[in-house]
């Protein structure tokens, strides 16, 4: 396919990918659409989960969620959804998870213009076919994504990972917080002990607990716990350690207060997960622990944030669960955590004090 015509281009159907951390690292390409074409109506098709993250995001005119357990379950509910889409006469359709099945609802649904990576058997499903094996890119994912567009000629600035908070969802936060003692003056200190994709990405609860507590005592911290409904017996654990001095939220969210409650935190300290994604896009510093994924291609897209990871042999992995001893994760220490966290805070804390010297 040759470069797409600006002007051509008026009615645009972005598939959006399915886990909450690859929804935040496609915000810099969803920036660089809207840019490429200012006129167009970009409409986002995705998940439940990603359709509430990415709500109020200024470059997305609507959004069509679908439903795989439900309305949009199955062959039948396919075809549903394709009739849905095809009554929207779209012109283009960006196509940004790899399989058969983000690739078929937009080919069923006669998009005459269809984008995506060439994988999973669905070549005849496309016809603008992306070869990153061709390409020469960083090995970050939000690169891949922009890269995909650029090998279409679709281009803009590159900008930050962005998530958008309404004021009603921040005075929201605020509240909440405020229930348990949290005041504007308290220096946060968000703690994500889960992981959704498996046990092998999680460091351990009584070291998690270890680290909040130093860091209560040496910052004057206050330790909020977040995670997922699959998550509250580890975010019990750790709150048990803590003897009742920290705030648990797992399980007791959703999305929307998740982004809205990262987004207050000073500090975060967690797994390689959708809501590491969250805080940087928030700007919160961080210290992320890896080890069965590959830091090179989902670290956290920021300045403020360090990895930490213990160089284990067989890691990444990309397991699931370990099949051997989690060495990955063994080998990270509290001590390694602590120190990565502390040497953050300290050159953050000194490029303030500079910024406020020449001001």
């Amino acid at each position: 396919m040759t470069t797409l015509s600006r002007t051509d281009i008026k009615n645009i159907l972005i598939r959006s990918v399915n886990w909450i951390g690859d929804a935040v690292m496609t915000t810099p390409a969803l920036s660089v659409i809207r840019e490429h074409f200012p006129g167009a109506r970009i409409t986002l098709l995705a998940n439940p989960m990603v359709s509430a993250l990415l709500a109020h995001h200024p470059t997305l005119d609507a959004i069509i969620t679908f439903d795989r357990t439900g309305t949009h379950q199955g062959i039948s509910g396919r075809l549903r959804l394709a009739a849905e889409v095809r009554r929207l006469k779209f012109d283009l359709a960006i196509i940004f998870p790899n399989s058969f099945d983000s690739a078929l609802v937009p080919w069923l649904a006669g998009v005459p213009k269809r984008l995506g990576k060439c994988s999973d058997g669905r070549t005849l499903l496309l016809n603008g076919r992306y070869h990153p094996e061709h390409q020469k890119r960083s090995g970050h994912e939000v690169e891949y994504y922009l890269h995909l567009l650029h090998t279409f000629g679709i281009t803009g600035t590159h900008t930050p990972l962005r998530l958008y908070l309404t004021d009603g969802e921040r005075q929201e936060a605020d509240g909440l917080l405020a229930n348990h003692g949290l005041t504007r003056d308290d220096f946060i200190l968000g703690i994500n002990p889960g992981a959704s994709y498996g046990s092998a990405k999680r460091w351990y609860p009584d070291r998690f607990a270890g680290v909040a507590r130093r860091l209560t005592m040496e910052w004057g911290a206050k330790v909020v716990i977040f995670g997922g409904p699959g998550e509250t017996a580890i975010a019990a654990d750790i709150e048990s350690r803590l003897s009742g001095t920290a705030f648990n939220l797992a399980g007791k969210t959703s999305v929307r207060q998740l982004l809205a409650l990262i987004n207050r935190c000073n500090f975060f300290i967690t797994n390689d997960s959708g809501p590491m994604h969250i805080a940087a896009a928030c700007g919160v510093p961080q210290v992320a622990i890896f080890g069965s994924t590959d830091h090179t291609g989902t670290s956290p897209y920021q300045e403020d944030a360090v990895v930490v990871r213990s160089n284990a042999d067989c890691a990444p992995c990309k397991l699931r669960k370990c099949p051997t001893d989690h060495r990955c994760m063994t080998g990270v220490s509290e001590e390694m955590v602590i120190e990565a966290a502390n040497g953050l805070l300290n050159n953050l804390q000194a490029l303030e004090k500079d910024r406020r010297r020449k001001f």
